[in-house]
């Protein structure tokens, strides 16, 4: 049988900061609104722009990563599911639904240099996918490269197709 598929993977900015909170159970829940614009010419030459706005929740680990790193106007990359909620409005007894995402992953698209720093945060680095926080790895040393690795006695290693590049400053990471 096959499985459903509910998934969303969207880019965009961050209309205000994130907003932080605490179930009765202790568990983090982060919520932030994301617009998405797309452009497109008519027929007739004409461009046009639109903006989406989504609201887009996150639990847990990921709910703290996103309420400490992002603030408005920080360009993320969302990843997540549909959800659909439902309740009665207590003033006009009306149904109401909202539709949000639930974020999985998030990556922040707008590069380190364009964000201002908290204090604690400056030799943190966050990875992509919503991982947690790791210290910045430690200079290399001359006898070591990023694609050899570490110096070892015996026979040189080769480096594989996939091994990464050496980085020349820090101004060339992406984040």
């Amino acid at each position: 049988m096959a499985r459903d598929l509910n998934k969303v993977m969207l880019t965009g900015h961050l209309g205000a900061d994130p907003e932080m909170r605490f179930t009765p159970q202790g568990s983090a829940v982060t919520t932030f609104r994301v617009a998405s614009n797309r452009s497109w010419k008519s027929g007739d030459g004409i461009q046009h722009d639109d903006t989406e706005w989504f609201r887009i929740v996150a639990w847990d680990k990921l709910a703290e990563i996103c309420n400490e790193y992002l603030k408005k106007g920080t360009r993320v990359y969302i990843e997540g599911r549909l959800q659909t909620r439902s309740w009665e409005d207590r003033n006009t007894g009306e149904k109401r639904y909202m539709t949000e995402v639930v974020a999985q992953d998030m990556i922040i698209l707008t590069p380190k240099g364009d964000r201002i720093p908290s204090a604690e945060a400056d030799d943190l680095e966050v990875q992509a996918v919503g991982s947690v926080p790791r210290r910045a790895p430690s200079p290399i040393a001359p006898s070591e490269s990023i694609a050899n690795g570490p110096a070892r006695s015996g026979a040189p290693r080769v480096p594989g197709r996939n091994m990464p590049q050496p980085v020349e400053s820090e101004d060339d990471l992406p984040f």
